[in-house]
């Protein structure tokens, strides 16, 4: 795990999110959104002791993500992400998400059509491609993690808090205890 990012401190949060970006970018590129539970794993191994084996021997303070199954398609992901509310053994939540980057002189003169405009922008020559994990903990803590598609096999992750601030504050926004 990359623990010598300025702007990052090691944590059982960053080991979770880094953990659960390895687990993604093993399945390739185009893949949906994937939502996952962050649970401590001390409490999966006393309420599910078969699992114990596949836990591995995890810190104590760590988390363990766990797969939310069957996320409906959506182009809307912060209003979909709006609708989620976890239970309290639930401490935070990671949320994959591949996404389009271009170079701001692309987004000029689009037109008005979303599905033409979102055409263009696909085929731009500039676009890149890259793979967001957000994760998020009820305490507050956050951290992003960004993979580009062209640097995939170099295993190259940028980290930070602010890389994608509204996907993160939409993800948080799930965990909140009304």
């Amino acid at each position: 795990m990359p623990t010598d990012h300025p702007a990052v401190q090691p944590s059982p949060l960053l080991t979770a999110a880094v953990d659960t970006e390895r687990h993604v970018a093993r399945l390739g590129w185009d893949q949906p959104p994937r939502l996952f539970a962050l649970v401590r794993t001390s409490l999966l191994r006393e309420r599910e002791p078969s699992l114990h084996g596949r836990l591995g021997e995890a810190e104590p303070d760590s988390y363990t993500a766990v797969e939310q199954e069957g996320l409906p398609p959506t182009s809307d992901l912060e209003s979909l992400l709006g609708r989620i509310a976890w239970p309290e053994d639930v401490e935070g939540a990671a949320i994959a998400v591949e996404r389009i980057v271009v170079p701001p002189e692309a987004e000029r003169d689009l037109p008005q059509d979303p599905a033409a405009a979102a055409d263009q922008l696909a085929a731009h020559p500039g676009r890149k491609d890259v793979r967001l994990l957000a994760a998020c903990l009820r305490g507050g803590q956050q951290v992003c993690l960004l993979r580009q598609r062209e640097h995939d096999s170099d295993d190259a992750v940028a980290i930070g808090a602010d890389i994608a601030p509204g996907l993160t504050h939409a993800l948080s926004m799930t965990l909140r205890e009304d």
